[in-house]
């Protein structure tokens, strides 16, 4: 009988900790999903570039342009994102966009050594001290991939969880009221101030187009996030030098730029 597993225990916490700490250790690719949003096509607070002399208006009308969201993977070891816009967000958007993407990740992974872990304990470990663990299969493939969830309806649908066990995936949902456990929440806000500070969409077309185009610009050059925990990380970060990102507990050795803007002055 399918039975989803219980978040409500901070060992949860522990596993997500350990598969940001541990998991490149083990072998397993680590990524993170989340949906961004929604994001309304109006005027955007933040910094932008204006001539000395004119400062930026907002239009006195307001007008609802509709709504975005963002659908995202991050991979924090390398820091690589996969952003998809979306007008709408239900199940039959987000699981056929997740298994493609989920696809293409696997098919881009070398194949497994033979020194692998193929055991099913490979697959309990990241259930340990759970008060419901998830009920895995009688059939498993080696596990290759943990995937940081959060604790949504959504993302238990057996259906989907049945799809990436058969595919070497592993779901870690973060409990509830601990979304600050997903890394992917970080990387959306870095991608929104990009997209959107200081900017005026006028339809969700223009936001989706925002995202996405910020995205290829950040995999071009991108930066790896490391987890840092929550509250014991502030003060150890007093003593080392990192550099903490809105949204999640992690963090990144060196500072993310932002963007600069200069002024030009009147003649």
């Amino acid at each position: 009988m399918w039975r989803p597993s219980s978040t409500r225990t901070p060992r949860q916490k522990k596993l997500i900790a350990d598969a940001y700490t541990l998991g490149a250790s083990l072998g397993l690719e680590v990524w993170c999903e989340d949906e961004a949003g929604p994001f309304q096509a109006v005027p955007h607070p933040g910094e932008s570039w204006q001539p000395e002399g004119h400062p930026a208006r907002q239009p006195h009308e307001y007008v609802r342009g509709g709504t975005a969201k963002v659908l995202t993977l991050f991979r924090p070891a390398d820091g690589h994102v996969r952003v998809e816009g979306t007008t709408t967000c239900p199940n039959t958007v987000l699981h056929p966009w997740l298994k493609r993407e989920l696809s293409a990740i696997l098919a881009d992974l070398p194949d497994p050594p033979p020194t692998v872990d193929r055991s099913r304990a490979a697959w309990e470990r990241w259930q340990a001290g759970l008060i419901q663990p998830i009920t895995l299969p009688a059939e498993l493939p080696p596990l290759r991939v943990l995937l940081v969830l959060d604790n949504l309806a959504g993302h238990k649908t057996p259906a989907l969880v049945l799809w990436l066990f058969a595919h070497g995936i592993m779901p870690l949902f973060t409990p509830v009221s601990g979304s600050w456990l997903n890394i992917a929440e970080s990387i959306q806000r870095v991608l929104k101030r990009r997209a959107l500070a200081g900017e005026y969409p006028t339809n969700p077309a223009e936001i989706i187009s925002r995202f996405e185009s910020v995205a290829k610009h950040w995999n071009a050059s991108p930066t790896p996030f490391v987890w840092g925990g929550k509250r014991a990380a502030r003060r150890k970060a007093q003593r080392e030098r990192r550099h903490a990102v809105g949204g999640s507990g992690a963090f990144t050795r060196q500072p993310i730029r932002r963007r600069s803007y200069g002024h030009v002055r009147g003649k």
